[in-house]
């Protein structure tokens, strides 16, 4: 083995989107560096550009079948200030009432789907176990169906108010398309009322499973998947969490805050870099400045997502999630937590708080009022934050006097991200491949720290090859094949 020169992971799995990791060794077999490729090309500005700003709002969220509410209602947002069209107060809570099913769902997907396979299953254990067939057979059908009918809970909701459960049609600059009757609000605040029990049962198995296992709070805690940077997200008028609306606030790695901006000043903070060897563009803090892949506070780069949408904040807005966000910072250190697998648990905590906030909404009264639109004026420019799954999303349209999209500008969560996803990569590879030894096991643990993120490659670029292989080539000093492991 002491010829290993490169390994690639083509494509990474377990995410949506498709990726390719390049671990690069030295002569000795260890990581000199990596790097995350995303091997799609992204067109959906350019599709935007000539349509009808009402069009808009059904185009964007094609961009991705997993976030599609999140896509929805930032182009919503996006229009609401083009027109300069404040929508009512029921319009507003109708919104976020179908905001917080959609992370109920979301979040229920990546944990037992995608995330919980390395933890419940193990990191080491075989691939063809490491599934959610793998997760049902160690939970037990049981929680299965628990897992099954929360999910479609969410989903419900979004389908009930937005018209469709996956492609939403109902916002409308200034509003929404239809009111909430009465029976529909009691449906919703049963399934709620549900979500919320189920959420708190989660918690409980990521505490017996996780948290009760020395080895994985070693992991979480360790060198190979930290990363201190800067942090990002959407907090209300208290710095509470928000994934609707608010400002966006963004705290340094010291955990204090380094600025904090309406969404129509994003440009005034964030700027893209672009690099060769990836479509994706490398978001970073212009006041802090492009210093390459770096970590620490002189470094621009950022992150977003639930972890950094708890160290962005200061604390959650429900009682029950608070008491989960206090427990996750007393057992992880403290505030800010850099630790990449803390992402899970971070998710963990919002899901109690998008349950809990969805009974909150389905039982105010105000939810069922018939003042659900206010007029559009005259188009111009707007911009739309919301808080997807993965992180602050932005979409930034320049509309002409026609109501015609002239520009379209649209910087999504794994682009936000993409920086410290490479970094994270490149670390994790390097804390646990030493003196050549490679393991499937070992590479499923470098993608370990992609998977935290929860990336959606699918909105951050655009090209579909239709298969998932993995393909693993392994190269001497003469960049001569010694051997290819598929599966």
């Amino acid at each position: 083995m002491s010829g290993l020169k490169t390994i690639t992971i083509e494509p990474i799995t377990r995410l949506e989107g498709h990726g390719k990791i390049s671990i690069f060794l030295n002569e000795e077999g260890n990581v000199e560096n990596a790097y995350l490729q995303v091997p799609e090309l992204r067109g959906f500005e350019r599709f935007c550009e000539g349509r009808k700003a009402e069009d808009l709002p059904q185009i964007t969220p094609r961009i991705c079948g997993v976030c599609p509410v999140a896509h929805h209602f930032a182009s919503t947002k996006a229009l609401d200030a083009a027109f300069n069209a404040e929508p009512p107060p029921a319009a507003k809570k109708l919104r976020e009432l179908m905001y917080s099913g959609y992370y109920v769902y979301d979040h229920t997907l990546h944990f037992y789907f995608l995330g919980a396979p390395d933890f419940v299953v193990g990191p080491d254990s075989p691939p063809a176990e490491r599934n959610i067939l793998g997760v049902i057979k160690k939970v037990g059908l049981d929680i299965a169906k628990e897992v099954i009918k929360h999910r479609a809970y969410g989903q419900k909701i979004t389908a009930m108010i937005g018209g469709k459960a996956t492609h939403p049609v109902c916002g409308l600059p200034g509003g929404v398309s239809k009111p909430l009757t009465e029976q529909e609000r009691q449906e919703i605040e049963k399934m709620a009322e549900s979500s919320v029990e189920f959420a708190k049962f989660t918690l409980k198995v990521f505490e017996d499973v996780v948290l009760k296992n020395k080895k994985y709070v070693d992991l979480i805690l360790s060198d190979a998947y930290t990363l201190p940077t800067y942090y990002m997200g959407l907090v209300d008028k208290n710095n509470k969490v928000n994934f609707y609306d608010g400002d966006v606030r963004v705290v340094g790695p010291d955990g204090k805050e380094f600025v904090k901006f309406a969404p129509s000043d994003y440009l005034d903070v964030v700027e893209e870099h672009v690099e060769e060897w990836t479509y994706v563009k490398l978001p970073y803090l212009k006041k802090v400045g492009w210093k390459g892949l770096l970590s620490g506070p002189t470094s621009g780069i950022y992150r977003v997502g639930p972890l950094a949408r708890l160290n962005a904040s200061e604390g959650m807005a429900t009682r029950l999630a608070q008491e989960e966000y206090d427990r996750m910072y007393e057992t992880l250190g403290g505030k800010p937590v850099h630790s990449t697998l803390a992402f899970h648990w971070a998710r963990l905590v919002e899901l109690l708080y998008s349950a809990e906030r969805t009974l909150e909404l389905s039982r105010d009264e105000e939810i069922v009022s018939r003042e659900i639109r206010n007029k559009p004026g005259n188009p111009g420019e707007g911009v739309g934050i919301v808080e997807a799954a993965r992180g602050t999303l932005i979409h930034h349209y320049w509309l002409d006097e026609e109501g015609i999209a002239r520009k379209v500008n649209l910087i999504v969560a794994t682009t936000n991200n993409a920086p410290a996803i490479c970094m994270s990569i490149r670390d994790a590879a390097k804390g646990l491949i030493h003196g050549g030894g490679v393991s499937e096991g070992l590479l499923n643990m470098v993608e370990m720290a992609f998977r935290a993120y929860d990336p959606c490659f699918a909105c951050a670029t655009h090209f579909a090859v239709g298969q998932m292989p993995l393909e693993v080539r392994i190269y001497d000093q003469d960049k001569k094949l010694l051997r290819t492991l598929k599966r």
